[in-house]
């Protein structure tokens, strides 16, 4: 056997040395002309091929006019087929091929030795995706968020009566070098526990009674926030970032009520080297709209940090969203009056809205006021200032006007339910585009009971129109003829002026859009696609394993757009959202012809579901 096979190719990059010899001793090399049939339709396999030159594209059986997948070279096939001991579909050779083809037995003699190259060759797309994060475990020091919570600095937990006095705490403070006590409290109806912190102890000293004097019960927060010790690393961050704290109580991964530590936000951070705890408190402590500019800038600085360490592409989104929302909310409040603040609900929508925005792109934002409130004459202006702000922190204005500097979105309660009753009653293209931007909507700072009091009326009409339902849910298909033969796509031969895959439009639309649909009929508030995937899997309105499917799909998407975007951004390009196809590794092919016959299967339990085939 030639001594050129390509072991860094998936799946053969897992192997061990000796297996690797098992490979070249049971090894062949064949040749089949153009138009030849590689695997006809019901054969039993007996051998698993890896394509040296050429290209091999597979058809679905009765089909002979589209390919489904295509093979290039270093790109194996069909594994699934071997294990099956049937082929599904037919394979054939669309030029002259040459490849190597290694025995069955040789292949169920490597599957039974490396489980990794089992799961890789032939498994379901999450157990693929599982597989690779497993053999990337060794790896995972790069990417210290990934850590579980008890791996960081958890402090013993220390507790106190509430009626012990705050002077008592001081010293236990000393004593333990802790700057926090958890305080038991068993004089209400129920008993609470809560805690003291020195950020307390000063409002104890302003008090101006003796300390002695002074229960722990009157100074304490009884409204803890709580972490798994078996949590990462991340997710504890993103929970102090997204509700403000410098504190978490670590809890039990068993029994989820017992409190084994606490996690502070100093400590936290010295064992992460991001710097996103910074980034937090310099957004919250910035006097100007110049200094927020600053802490935007950073936020793209850490995205790069932990998608080059290897931090989950959904960690990321979710950390991205809790700072985004901090910086948007102190923007506003530097801009707005007190009063319009506390009167309004500012929102963003969108993939930010969803919590699925990795770089910086277009505003999408709207503002609702409270009815009867009279806004300051300035109105206009203080909108576009806002606007204008985003604009200097990275985010560009939105091309089709959907921001709050634009008076269709912004209004009162009232007006806003009023026009959103529009978009349901007359669907046409513009207002079904309006209505879907729309429910992605999150509040970032005011009053969100104003938001959700609109996404109520207008789910209360939504659910009762069937033909709206399915005029929107229609939209899955809107980008499904612009590149009909995007499995030609990946065999990796464009010429060098072809622009790539649109993998917004190919793979994240539809399946966005179509989990969204789903989300409206079963008026669900989730916002984002997981979220929402999992109250629909909990209400019965779609398979558990296709759920799992769709947003394993989602989130591969999402980070091959963003690794092509930091690769542009590294070339000194404007960030476009296109994949270089030729950039992918074999094993990055594999699973994008994988997500992407996802995204035809919920095509077609979307099609069944809305009767799309019967408009």
């Amino acid at each position: 056997m030639p001594s050129a096979f390509n072991f860094s190719a998936s799946p053969f990059d897992c192997l061990t040395p000796d297996e690797q010899a098992l490979v070249r001793e049971r090894i062949d090399i064949a040749y089949f002309r153009a138009g030849e049939t590689v695997l006809a339709h019901g054969a039993a396999p007996e051998h698993l091929f890896v394509i040296i030159k050429g290209f091999v594209q597979q058809y679905e059986h009765g089909d002979a006019a589209q390919a489904v997948a295509s093979y290039g070279p270093d790109d194996s096939f069909d594994g699934r087929s071997l294990v099956a001991g049937r082929v599904n579909g037919r394979f054939v050779a669309a030029e002259e091929v040459l490849c190597y083809q290694l025995a069955r037995d040789a292949v169920r003699e490597l599957i039974a030795r490396n489980a990794t190259f089992g799961a890789l060759l032939f498994a379901d797309l999450s157990n693929k995706l599982g597989a690779i994060a497993e053999r990337q475990g060794r790896h995972e020091l790069q990417s210290l968020t990934l850590a579980r919570v008890d791996q960081a600095y958890v402090r013993a937990p220390v507790f106190m009566d509430a009626d012990d006095d705050v002077l008592s705490a001081v010293r236990l403070f000393r004593e333990k070098r802790t700057t926090s006590v958890l305080v038991r409290d068993g004089a209400g109806p129920a008993p609470r526990t809560g805690i003291f912190t020195s950020n307390a102890l000063q409002r104890a000293v302003l008090d101006g009674r003796p300390l002695d004097r002074l229960p722990l019960r009157e100074f304490s927060s009884f409204e803890l926030i709580g972490v798994r010790a078996s949590d990462p690393v991340g997710d504890a961050l993103t929970v102090m970032v997204r509700h403000k704290i410098h504190r978490a109580v670590v809890l039990d991964p068993h029994d989820g009520q017992r409190i084994v530590g606490v996690l502070e936000a100093l400590d936290l951070f010295s064992f992460l080297s991001n710097h996103s705890y910074l980034i937090s408190r310099d957004i919250a402590e910035a006097g100007d709209l110049d200094a927020l500019a600053r802490a935007a800038g950073h936020v793209t600085r850490l995205v790069v940090l932990l998608a080059r360490g290897g931090t989950r592409v959904g960690q990321i989104a979710s950390l991205v969203q809790a700072l985004n929302a901090r910086l948007f909310e102190r923007a506003w409040q530097l801009i707005a009056p007190a009063e319009l603040v506390a009167n309004s609900c500012l929102f963003v929508m969108g993939s930010e809205g969803r919590g699925e925005q990795l770089l910086r792109t277009d505003q999408d934002n709207g503002l609702i006021l409270r009815d009867g409130y009279a806004p300051p004459p300035d109105l206009e202006a203080l909108c576009a200032r806002f606007s204008e702000a985003l604009g200097r922190f990275g985010y560009p204005p939105c091309a089709g006007g959907v921001m709050l500097s634009n008076p269709a979105w912004r209004g009162s309660q009232s007006a806003f339910a009023e026009r959103a009753r529009g978009w349901l009653l007359q669907p046409s293209g513009e207002h079904l585009m309006a209505l879907a931007i729309f429910l992605d909507a999150h509040p970032v700072c005011g009053d969100a009971t104003l938001l959700g009091a609109v996404r109520a009326r207008l789910f209360a009409l939504a659910t009762d129109n069937d033909g709206m339902l399915a005029r929107f849910a229609a939209a899955i298909d809107q980008f499904a003829a612009e590149d009909p033969h995007w499995w030609s796509r990946l065999l990796a031969r464009d010429s060098a002026g072809r622009e790539g895959l649109d993998v917004k439009k190919q793979g994240i639309f539809p399946l966005v859009h179509g989990v969204r649909s789903l989300a409206l009929r079963a008026r669900l508030e989730e916002t984002s696609t997981a979220a929402r995937l999992e109250a629909l899997v909990a209400a019965g309105q779609i398979d558990p394993a296709l759920a799992a499917e769709v947003v394993d799909s989602l989130h591969f998407f999402m980070g091959l757009k963003l690794q092509a975007g930091l690769h542009e951004m590294d070339t000194g390009h404007p960030v476009s959202g296109r994949i270089d196809l030729r950039r992918l590794s074999s094993l990055e092919r594999d699973l994008l012809k994988d997500t992407l016959e996802v995204v035809k299967r919920f095509r077609r339990t979307l099609r069944s579901r809305f009767h799309l085939d019967q408009m």
